[in-house]
């Protein structure tokens, strides 16, 4: 079960075009799978009210530290609801609850895997891919960005996937093209039994498409708005289909973010112009 807590922010890095925050959260650690998210909001002054909130993918966790258990979440600067957590100073306290939704299903044999990431939505699968490595599966990375800037947990890549692939869309660093161009190419190399990704849904759709062309599973998390976290407003629903391929809806962040990538309705997807970060 989710934990709701009241947590403390210790620090902000930078990581690239990005900040991972370092928070507090006691409890959470415990119920964290990768794939699954917090929702962090700002309590007011005497707690009298709210300030600002936001839903983050979990990066990394630390269930015992000199600050007790601690989660950090990757923030993109650009985003919305990114300038009111930055904005905090180091010791402020906040409002954690998570660890939040569906996550990632791991095989249940040792089998090789490809793990695909575009920019900051690399962040959930470093977990992942540690996970997947632990249980003896051979673990292939496919990491892209626009820039260098933009590119995200390569050096921890390095050390946990058996094959590290980059790509940039301006060449900077490793190849030049898109993530998608490589999938393909990708699952045939390493015999891939399994695909996992993260990220928007215009993003994630060519990367799901790359597998199911190829006969192999994905998992995807999508990363939609997700207004409170918890399912009670139904503000990020995503259409997917039923056995009978009939459509129905359901809450990201209950029933996902993590879905078998079959199953998403693709096209009434972006038609919803669902794809803006939680």
């Amino acid at each position: 079960m989710p934990r709701h807590v009241r947590g403390e922010v210790l620090a902000v890095r930078r990581a690239g075009a990005h900040r991972v925050v370092s928070l507090a959260a006691p409890g959470v650690p415990a119920t964290f799978r990768p794939g699954t998210f917090v929702k962090v909001s700002e309590s007011g002054r005497h707690d009298e009210g709210w300030g600002g909130s936001g839903a983050w993918w979990i990066h990394r966790v630390e269930p015992t530290s000199a600050f007790g258990p601690t989660v950090e979440v990757l923030v993109d600067p650009e985003e919305a609801d990114a300038a009111w957590l930055l904005g905090l100073a180091v010791g402020r306290s906040v409002r954690v609850t998570g660890a939040l939704g569906r996550p990632f299903t791991l095989p249940r044999e040792p089998v090789p895997v490809l793990l695909v990431g575009e920019g900051g939505n690399a962040s959930p699968l470093v977990e992942l891919a540690d996970r997947l490595r632990q249980r003896g599966c051979a673990v292939t990375l496919l990491l892209g960005a626009p820039d260098e800037q933009h590119l995200f947990a390569v050096r921890e890549a390095r050390r946990l996937a058996r094959h590290l692939h980059v790509r940039t869309h301006d060449g900077s660093v490793g190849e030049r093209g898109h993530v998608a161009d490589a999938v393909g190419p990708l699952l045939a190399a390493s015999q891939a039994a399994v695909l996992y990704t993260a990220g928007v849904p215009d993003a994630c759709r060519p990367v799901v498409e790359a597998a199911d062309a190829a006969g192999v599973p994905a998992q995807v998390a999508l990363r939609v708005p997700m207004p409170c976290g918890t399912g009670l407003c139904h503000g990020c629903v995503l259409p997917v289909l039923t056995p009978g391929d009939a459509v129905r809806q359901v809450r990201a962040c209950v029933e996902g973010p993590v879905l078998p990538g079959h199953r998403v309705a693709w096209d009434q997807l972006v038609a919803t112009d669902a794809g803006v970060a939680p």
